[in-house]
């Protein structure tokens, strides 16, 4: 595949007069649906340019081109660095140096691959399609979307940082419905991961065994039942427990929100959880296997590191870009990330996850005398005191032990830092999303997951 961007941009750096950063970005999106075996979206989009900031004594310049030439990139850089001199002349915060952190050169090409045609995504959504026709029959609507998004980078900062990424992901959405008693009865399932379309999937016998769990439980959540509101002891699948650690704790701990006035201030080095819970942001590798969205440089120009914000229920620390890293005194941890090239860098989670424990799965189910198991989050939302309210689309009841009947659409809420003192098994399985993207200002690709849970929280009734 043909790279778009310049991946040494070194020949720019004799325009640099302040602390800079280069970045050339280069973000493709294409997005197909069918609805009903109807054609209805074949879109291709892609945003390219340049992007530059200047850092001069606190104040920041910044600046950005639709372009990826020579001329675009020392423009970009002298505009940035007229705004961080203007800027600085106005607001004379006189802060010190931002922390120096060189890496020489880092080019991530763990993904290989190419682009394929968009007739032969359509082709692989209908040959789908086919299965779900003859195979679900009491379907009443369906709708596939496939999402295919390369996100390429390079980027060169004074500190001598070079660096070159590529990031391809490859997604298939499923949303199927039935009608019983005369109202819709609706499952989503997302299916792929990180990688190009031909390596993400290889045939369609993968989709068509997802498929057939889906429709199994669209058909038992038309027989299903409500939750009985109030608390209860859950068991939150990997997708939960995800959406809850990147939600509920993850933004609360990034700096600036801690800056801002998020409850975490008053929380670190303090047992905020269960002695049995610890949360990462992973930059790289996970319980032994490579990242969803693995960052190895960031949009600054830092190496990107693990952030342990929790150690066995212990608040060890936030995620920090450069500045917020100099203002708490601790060493950045490669958080500062971009969306497109006319983004500044703000600072992201990455792959927010619990680490795995011992428990085993039937185990955390055979412990439940009568509760949930929560499998799949809906909306949702939280906010910088950690309370959290989450749809929930599908679970199963339990009952001595046993998962029972399939649960209508409900939600579970609570204060997160309260939820997770009452977390009392953590599994040693885990399971790993990146079908979403966050969208804290910037949307942006991020990676949730984890362990199962098993804790105590207030599920909602009918």
């Amino acid at each position: 595949m043909k790279t778009m961007i310049d991946p040494d941009l070194s020949h720019f750096k004799d325009v640099f007069t302040e602390y800079t950063e280069l970045r050339q970005q280069v973000n493709q999106s294409r997005l197909i649906t069918l609805v009903n075996g109807n054609l209805t979206r074949n879109n291709q989009i892609v945003k390219q340019g340049v992007s530059a900031r200047v850092y001069r004594k606190g104040s920041w310049g910044f600046a950005s081109a639709p372009g990826l030439s020579d001329r675009d990139s020392r423009l970009v850089i002298e505009t940035a660095t007229r705004n961080a001199r203007f800027l600085d002349i106005r607001q004379n915060k006189a802060k010190e140096d931002l922390p120096s952190l060189r890496v020489q050169q880092c080019s991530d090409k763990a993904f290989e691959g190419q682009i394929v045609p968009q007739s032969e995504l359509i082709d692989f959504l209908h040959t789908i399609d086919r299965y779900l026709v003859g195979n679900c029959p009491a379907l009443s609507a369906r709708t596939l979307i496939m999402s295919c998004h390369l996100d390429q980078r390079s980027m060169l900062n004074s500190d001598g940082t070079q660096s070159w990424s590529l990031l391809p992901r490859a997604y298939c959405y499923l949303f199927l419905s039935l009608e019983r008693d005369g109202k819709p009865v609706e499952l989503l399932d997302i299916q792929g991961g990180t990688g190009f379309f031909p390596a993400v999937f290889p045939n369609e016998d993968s989709l068509f065994r997802a498929i057939d769990t889906q429709y199994r439980r669209l058909l038992e959540k038309a027989e299903g039942v409500y939750a009985e509101a109030g608390q209860a002891t859950c068991v939150l699948s990997p997708q939960m427990s995800g959406i809850l650690a990147h939600e509920a704790i993850g933004h609360t701990t990034e700096a600036d929100h801690i800056l801002g006035g998020s409850i975490a201030a008053e929380y670190l080095n303090q047992q905020i959880a269960s002695p049995l819970v610890t949360l990462i942001d992973y930059a790289q590798t996970a319980f032994g296997q490579p990242c969803q969205v693995p960052i190895r440089i960031d949009d600054e120009g830092t190496p990107a590191t693990d952030a342990v914000i929790i150690d066995q229920g212990v608040l060890r620390g936030y995620l920090h870009n450069k500045e917020s890293a100099r203002h708490f005194g601790v060493r950045p941890t490669g958080n500062a990330r971009a969306s497109s090239f006319a983004d500044e860098p703000i600072i992201r989670m990455r792959n927010t996850a619990f680490s795995p424990g011992q428990a085993c799965f039937d185990e955390m189910i055979d412990s439940i005398e009568q509760g949930y198991y929560l499998i799949q989050p809906g909306e949702g939302q939280a906010d910088s005191n950690s309370e959290f309210t989450f749809g929930v689309h599908f679970g199963y009841e339990i009952k001595k032990g046993v998962i029972g009947r399939a649960l209508c659409d409900t939600s579970i809420s609570g204060i997160a830092f309260d939820v997770l003192k009452t977390v009392t098994m953590v599994s040693n399985e885990t399971g790993w999303s990146a079908s979403g993207m966050c969208g804290k200002k910037q949307a942006i690709a991020v990676s949730m997951g984890g362990p199962y849970l098993k804790c105590t929280l207030n599920v909602g009734g009918s």
